[in-house]
């Protein structure tokens, strides 16, 4: 184990206190700022879904059915993406560069989906200016979004690199770097779909 931890630091960067490379610890750093970031959204969301005094309201303009596919089709991409290091931890890039893409066209087709739902609830008279419910969501859900569209290009990045070797005397380091931020996204889209979408939204005063 020691000796593992010893030449992940050699290829990966310095070692800190803690055991870890310094960018897998900046990794951790950031994701736990997010988590901050992300608490806050989701709350400010609770506090304000049911205080909306016009419409529509979560009720009238949610389809649990078309976002529960859309969520399932995500949380399919933290299983590419293990398979993805998997295949890079093995030394078979070009199965690698295949998972990754796949889970690039995964996270894809769940910004697609978000796209089409976000421009039907417009088409219901719902928008950030409509009413406090419209606000809280659009920020959030539009925040975890760009998340997802940064990780995408993070993913076809290492696409690229592992093509002009730029990945590294360990290639599958950056790849559990991203892997990190990418389930981090996973989870919490699960928090945000089971606040927003599962649990009912208090009737307006």
């Amino acid at each position: 184990m020691a000796e593992t931890k010893v030449h992940e630091a050699h290829v990966t960067g310095h070692e800190t206190s803690t055991g870890l490379p310094s960018t897998k610890l900046a990794m951790w750093l950031f994701l736990a700022s997010d988590c901050l970031f992300f608490g806050a959204l989701i709350s400010t969301y609770v506090l304000y879904r049911g205080t909306s005094k016009v419409g529509p309201y979560p009720a009238d303009v949610f389809d649990i059915p078309y976002t529960s596919v859309s969520s399932f089709v995500l949380l399919a991409s933290s299983l590419t993406m293990v398979l993805a290091l998997s295949a890079f931890q093995r030394g078979d890039m070009p199965r690698g560069r295949l998972w990754l893409v796949a889970t690039a066209m995964l996270g894809l087709t769940f910004v697609g989906g978000q796209a089409y739902e976000f421009t039907a609830f417009f088409r219901e008279g719902l928008s950030l200016q409509t009413n406090l419910f419209g606000s809280s969501f659009f920020v959030l859900t539009g925040f975890h979004g760009a998340h997802v569209a940064i990780g995408i290009l993070m993913l076809l990045s290492l696409v690229s690199f592992s093509y002009t070797g730029k990945l590294g005397e360990d290639p599958s380091f950056p790849v559990e770097l991203v892997g990190l931020y990418w389930h981090f996204v996973d989870i919490v889209w699960i928090v945000i779909f089971t606040v927003v979408y599962l649990i009912p939204t208090p009737s307006p005063a």
